[in-house]
């Protein structure tokens, strides 16, 4: 692999089972060992609050001027009009143009990917529009992006006029991944994977906390998921390996299948304490140092019976 996937900082669960403090102390964990990407959205947390609307990229802007910060790559999705989980965006030229604006001011020299969120629409003149905002964003030195879309094929089509280098956030896991639906696009380290230890799951039932994101959207955690079995063989076989770090959780299983697949250029992680995004960041350096490619074999395996 010529080019490692990056790692990239998620902040869904700022403000909703992730306080103010701990995410402070989780950019601090991750900017001193040297990383630098962070993903927000204008909807988070969807936490279904709308006190707590916007309230995730208020946190990182917190931390941003508490601490002079201005070599961050934060990557803004926009498009979303509430944290109700509900569908409704407004993704017309003006207002994304007006969110451009507003997070150019807010973010400063930190912001570097303006990216699109949930785009459910068909219609080329409509998503024509939306790309001369990217236009604009273009322009002005930034990175573009589409995370949730529908209709990939559709604004693959428009984008043969544009050329837009586009990056694209895709779920991608065991479980479930949207890297075919993503076909026209694919040929290019441009995916960034999110959702890695499919939703949440745990090898272990035990290991469920109260702030755990699988307990938090409501997923069962009274008993195992199926795959765990699997995955304990497969892991089992991995460890017989000697001379590279163990791998042990989920976590492990859910980067070394993203790290390895084609096309993937940055894995999203969403840690909720110090010591989840020690372990990931460790990991994610034993991945650039070590062959683990018998692992990520044993993981496709799974995936192809699922």
């Amino acid at each position: 692999m010529s080019t490692a996937p990056t790692l990239i900082l998620g902040t869904a669960m700022w403000g909703w089972t992730t306080e103010r403090a701990t995410a402070f102390q989780l950019l601090d964990q991750f900017y001193d060992r040297g990383y630098r990407e962070v993903d927000g959205a204008t909807n988070y947390p969807i936490n279904k609050n709308p006190e707590d609307f916007r309230r995730a990229e208020q946190i990182l802007l917190q931390w941003i001027n508490a601490h002079g910060i201005n070599d961050l790559r934060v990557m803004m999705k926009v498009g979303s009009v509430n944290n109700m989980r509900t569908p409704e965006c407004n993704l017309s030229k003006s207002f994304l143009l007006i969110m451009l604006d507003e997070y150019r001011y807010a973010f400063g020299d930190n912001l570097d990917t303006f990216m699109l969120h949930w785009d459910n629409r068909e219609a080329a003149e409509e998503i024509e529009a939306t790309f001369e905002a990217f236009q604009r964003a273009k322009d002005l030195g930034y990175r573009l992006g589409l995370s949730g879309i529908r209709h990939p094929e559709v604004h693959a089509k428009v984008n043969e006029a544009y050329g837009f280098d586009f990056r694209i956030q895709m779920k991608h896991n065991l479980l479930q991944s949207d890297y075919e639906r993503y076909k026209p696009f694919h040929g290019q380290p441009r995916f960034i994977t999110y959702g890695v230890n499919a939703g949440g799951i745990k090898l272990d039932a035990a290991a469920y906390h109260q702030g755990s994101s699988l307990k938090a959207r409501g997923g069962d955690t009274d008993k195992p998921h199926p795959i765990v079995g699997p995955l304990q063989e497969v892991l089992a076989a991995a460890n017989e390996q000697p001379g590279r770090p163990a791998v042990s959780n989920m976590n492990h299983c859910g980067m070394a299948y993203a790290f390895h697949s084609p096309d993937v250029g940055g894995i999203l992680i969403g840690p909720s304490r110090p010591e989840q995004l020690e372990h990931t960041v460790n990991f994610h350096e034993a991945l650039q140092r070590y062959d683990y490619s018998d692992f990520y074999e044993g993981l496709k395996q799974i995936a192809a019976q699922l």
